[in-house]
């Protein structure tokens, strides 16, 4: 059982910058794919990007070239750092890990772009 607390959303104008942060609360294990997504209101939960214990990443068309995603291990943490925020981006944002065939979700943190 692990739990998963984002932090790091707000309000920015468009074209600004967030990081996103996600913290587990014990070790994720050996193998596992920790990522973000993002749903708006009365919208599908979508992918934004995802990255393995290994390393590897995959991101969203939407987000490529201005998101990234990193994790540190020893922390059992992941980031999503975003630039040039648009509009369209604006959703609540979730944490998740994909693990020993089952999925963990944070409680979400929303993120707001405008003028």
């Amino acid at each position: 059982q692990v739990q998963l607390v984002e932090s790091g959303g707000g309000l920015v104008q468009p074209g600004g910058s967030l990081r996103l942060s996600c913290a587990a609360s014990r070790s994720t294990g050996s193998i596992n794919t920790m990522g973000w997504y993002r749903q708006a209101p009365g919208k599908q939960r979508e992918m934004v990007a995802r990255i393995t214990s290994g390393g590897s990443t995959n991101y969203a068309d939407s987000v490529k070239g201005r998101f990234t995603i990193s994790r540190d291990n020893a922390k059992n943490t992941v980031y999503l750092q975003m630039n040039n925020l648009k509009p369209e981006d604006t959703a609540v944002y979730y944490c998740n890990l994909a693990v020993f065939g089952s999925s963990y979700w944070g409680q979400g943190t929303q993120v707001t772009v405008s003028s």
